[in-house]
């Protein structure tokens, strides 16, 4: 969630996903921009969690096209979209019975 908010990621939500499904407990989601943004929004991330998690994703789909970029990192699935792409595909509809996460403060 940081790691978006130092990108300047807008509308970022977080889901827990574990009393739903079973392939993984939280969604990131969170619009860019733009392509340029949405790719340094999605290479900080990986960064962060590199350094501070020792995790890589396992996949990362959607990058150089840069609508919507997913990184999945097991339990953790990041989402970061166009504000068209997020608009159309609307995870947060599609997903409603998960409970948000509040963001704790710094």
């Amino acid at each position: 969630m940081r790691a978006a908010e130092a990108k300047q990621a807008t509308g970022i939500k977080v889901l827990d996903l574990t009393a739903i499904t079973s392939f993984a407990d939280y969604f990131v989601i969170c619009t860019g921009s733009n392509a340029r943004q949405i790719q340094a929004i999605s290479d900080e991330i990986g960064i962060q969690l590199k350094q501070q998690a020792r995790e890589l994703p396992n996949s990362l789909e959607g990058y150089n096209q840069s609508e919507w970029v997913l990184a999945d990192y097991g339990d953790l699935v990041v989402h970061i979209f166009s504000p068209k792409a997020r608009e159309y595909y609307d995870l947060e509809r599609l997903w409603r019975g998960a409970r948000n996460v509040a963001l704790p403060p710094e």
